[in-house]
């Protein structure tokens, strides 16, 4: 794997532009998910940046990472609910947090085959799930996370997601069919 080679080469090498390589491969995903915390781009760059920071100052002990994935999608979300819990005393809701999540179909040739009414369909449906329910389904569908993965980095069960993931599924399977 390309990441365990990365890693490797970034904790017995202090090498650089390994680093770098492995910065450039999380951060679109990891500022976009940010954003589903924060209305803020500047924070979330920050957090995303700060979470890389301690990754480098912390390079000599990488390999205690199982899954550096999980583990930087942990850190961010950690980091952003710090941050939200310090700009206000209010509980935030878990409605509020997830509301501002957004789906993104990134393009590519397949993509680029379905046509543009087909791709509203699509975006219109997934806008209308549930905010949880359309925050998992993204970070299954778009993130490619595993319903594992989602679970850990979202303090979730298992079943939890994989039920979430089943009612997107069926919601806009139905509205393709109409």
């Amino acid at each position: 794997m390309i990441t365990q080679e990365l890693i490797r080469r970034i904790q017995f090498n202090d090498d650089e532009s390994a680093f770098n390589e492995l910065y450039k491969h999380y951060v679109g995903k990891l500022y976009q998910f940010t954003y589903s915390f924060l209305d803020d781009k500047e924070a979330g760059e920050e957090i995303v940046n700060d979470v890389f920071l301690k990754i480098w100052v912390g390079r000599q002990k990488l390999d205690s990472i199982r899954n550096l994935q999980v583990y930087l999608y942990v850190a961010v979300k950690n980091a952003c609910l710090n941050h939200l819990r310090s700009i206000s005393t209010k509980k935030i809701k878990e409605i509020k947090v997830t509301e501002a999540y957004y789906f993104h179909l990134s393009v590519d040739p397949a993509q680029l085959l379905i046509s543009k009414e087909l791709k509203t369909k699509v975006l219109n449906a997934v806008n209308e799930l549930p905010p949880r329910c359309r925050l998992i389904f993204k970070m299954v569908k778009e993130d490619d996370l595993s319903c594992n993965e989602v679970a850990t980095i979202l303090g979730l069960s298992n079943k939890t997601v994989f039920a979430q993931l089943t009612i997107a599924l069926k919601k806009l399977d139905q509205a393709l069919r109409t």
